[in-house]
């Protein structure tokens, strides 16, 4: 038996502790207690190693509870003795949990031996009260053009990436953990909510090889587990951000991939319970169980948990009630287009539906508001005037169209960007570009100063003036470049 396993138990064998298996269907548990009632939350543990775990979700009546299991049920049956914990699941916090993976019960995934010098912490913590709560505002700066330049971040903040499946949303949240621990000085934990499992061990090889493992924390809730499982493994995560932020007093970058897997597994669990589906066969606890886990979420007088959330959207409807509830908890939406990522324009973030909360003139200041504003307008009319050259062609616009449409095309080449965990597969060496460079390359679009070069000369690029270098190579990069 794991080390996990007998921290969980805690090593109570009381004979009123025990209670016996009255009905399993699937992953639901119904235990028939004589004695005393566990309370709601407790972990129980039955089978001959107590391999099998069971987390209290409702009281039936004076002796019976119904639990979910967070382990796989084969080989459980009526009448098996289960064990009262006599306290709730737990997760390893402290300095011993970095450069490690686990799974939802703390134990080492990494075939490594399990780590020493940690303390467990019930994974059912209470949101910070508003009065420890920061009221104070700053932008994050995460290297990327498009998101530093439209889409401002927030320190402490939460921000949400939108996008169907293959658009972008894991590379995304890997360049920007490579960023973190490179750029900022912070830790980093990597929560996978019933993502695949070849992701979660591509991930691990690749920040080992970055070198930024030793500053981050990886916790698994793979996609072939129970839904009890996957339902917990974000709580698990969260306890230990919430230790770097009140213990350490160090700034936390929480990546959650996928928050949608997250209320999917909710919503298997209220099924499995049988609980009344409400909308589109969502849980009808749904907001309740989101913002339970969101309002952990937060800057604190010790520190600050920033999070980043990849969101799946169901066959790319917005309207999806999981989307909706998700949008309502973010500081920042970063929503990821199919078709700009078929046209090669990656990152793929959409700007004109790309929103935050930051991009307000008292906080990033007047010229970066203006400049984006401007961005936008330009990006906009662009947008508009698509139908009009797809029907009668750029030679019927008038000249003040065409130059819009100039500089909207060369804005959407700029703003591409070579991410450093895509070198092998690109080519394209990665760049970390400052929010100076970004906004003089956009201000310097808009003001036709490179209106005589190539679209291409912009594409993949980091500062702008590679486009002058780019362009007097004569071209030998032109091979490699999109031309839509």
């Amino acid at each position: 038996m794991t080390e996990a396993v007998n921290d969980q138990m805690g090593n109570k064998n009381n004979p009123s502790d025990l209670g016996k298996v009255v009905s399993v269907r699937g992953s639901i548990v119904d235990i028939r207690f004589e004695e005393h009632l566990p309370p709601i939350y407790s972990l129980l543990r039955v089978g001959k190693e107590k391999q099998i775990a069971i987390e209290v979700l409702t009281h039936l009546d004076t002796h019976r509870v119904r639990g979910i299991a967070l382990t796989p049920t084969e080989g459980l049956a009526r009448g098996m003795a289960v064990e009262d914990t006599g306290g709730p699941l737990k997760a390893p916090v402290g300095r011993g949990v970095l450069s490690r993976m686990f799974d939802v019960f703390g134990n080492a995934i990494d075939r490594k031996p399990a780590p020493s010098d940690v303390k467990w912490r019930t994974i059912h913590q209470a949101p910070p009260p508003l009065s420890r709560r920061s009221t104070r505002s700053e932008v994050f700066e995460t290297g990327i053009k498009v998101i530093d330049v439209l889409v401002p971040l927030e320190r402490g903040g939460k921000a949400g990436l939108f996008g169907g499946a293959g658009v972008g949303k894991t590379v995304l949240l890997t360049e920007m953990i490579h960023n973190m621990v490179k750029h900022h000085q912070g830790v980093s934990i990597f929560c996978g909510i019933g993502e695949r499992c070849r992701e979660g061990e591509e991930l691990y090889r690749d920040m080992k090889a970055a070198g930024v493992l030793p500053n981050m924390v990886m916790v698994f809730g793979q996609m072939n587990e129970p839904p009890g499982a996957r339902f917990r493994v974000g709580h698990a995560a969260l306890t230990m951000a919430e230790y770097f932020r009140d213990d350490e007093h160090l700034d936390v970058l929480l990546l959650i991939d996928n928050i949608f897997r997250f209320i999917q597994a909710g919503s298997e669990v209220s099924g499995l319970m049988g609980q009344m589906p409400s909308r589109l066969g969502y849980q009808p606890t749904m907001g309740t169980e989101l913002s339970g886990l969101e309002e952990r979420i937060s800057n604190t007088d010790a520190g600050a948990i920033m999070s980043i959330q990849a969101v799946y959207v169901p066959a790319d409807d917005f309207t999806d009630p999981a989307a909706v509830h998700t949008f309502s908890h973010l500081s920042a939406s970063i929503v990821l287009s199919r078709k700009r990522a078929s046209e090669g324009l990656y990152p793929a973030i959409d700007p004109l539906q790309s929103s935050s909360k930051m991009a307000t003139p008292g906080i990033i200041g007047k010229r970066h508001y203006s400049l984006a504003q401007e961005i936008r307008q330009t990006l906009a009319q662009y947008s508009e005037l698509k139908d009009i050259i797809a029907m009668l062609g750029l030679e019927q616009l008038s000249q003040e169209d065409r130059n819009i449409v100039a500089r909207a095309r060369r804005l959407e080449r700029f703003l591409t960007q070579p991410f450093f965990t895509t070198e092998q597969f690109t080519g394209f060496k990665g760049k970390f570009i400052s929010l100076k460079d970004s906004l003089d390359g956009c201000e310097r679009i808009l003001r036709d100063e490179f209106k005589d070069y190539p679209e291409s000369a912009l594409y993949m690029i980091g500062a702008i003036d590679e486009a002058k270098a780019k362009t007097s190579t004569g071209g030998q990069n032109e091979t490699r470049t999109h031309e839509s």
